[in-house]
């Protein structure tokens, strides 16, 4: 079981990171000015992320099953590898945020309205993720079986949903990248 000083310091942790990394996101996007982070080009990055989306997605769902299937050792490991590739996914974007400029969606009629109602439903769940998995993962590695259950149940389908539909709005997207 977990020890409770350890709680003491990871609750208010993973409070704070859920709070900076949504308003670091939010501050990179609207900066005035872009940076050639790396020295680099950036521009294959949208693919990358959907890659990454797409992956993450995919091990979710195994990881579930895995636990259906009480392969326990395997839902851990398919879960740290989406958590890993959601790191690597915000790590990335962040990186992309501050070297390119923003692209605007180009459609138009019905399409444009499902693209930005996928978007915003992305965006806002997106940032309520972070303290969800943290948590999440924090209970599950802790041994915390009970606490980890209630709390993966929002959990999974919000960060699968964020997942599937980061892939959608890079579908969306392709053409004006």
């Amino acid at each position: 079981m977990i020890n409770r000083s350890t709680d003491k310091v990871m609750v208010p942790t993973i409070v704070v990171v859920s709070i900076l990394v949504p308003v670091a996101v939010l501050i990179l996007m609207y900066l005035p000015e872009r940076y050639d982070v790396l020295g680099g080009s950036f521009k294959n990055f949208p693919l990358f992320h959907a890659v990454l989306n797409f992956f993450t997605a995919l091990f979710l769902i195994t990881g579930y099953y895995a636990m259906k299937k009480k392969e326990l050792i395997w839902h851990r490991n398919l879960m740290i590898s989406a958590f890993f590739l959601s790191a690597v996914f915000l790590v990335s974007y962040v990186i992309s945020k501050i070297s390119n400029e923003p692209v605007p969606y180009g459609g138009e009629g019905i399409l444009k309205y499902i693209y930005f109602f996928i978007l915003i439903t992305h965006i806002l769940l997106s940032a309520i993720i972070v303290p969800l998995v943290l948590f999440t993962m924090y209970r599950g590695l802790t041994g915390e079986v009970e606490k980890h259950r209630k709390i993966a149940r929002y959990t999974y389908p919000i960060w699968l949903y964020v997942a599937v539909t980061g892939v959608l709005v890079y579908l969306f997207m392709a053409p004006y990248y």
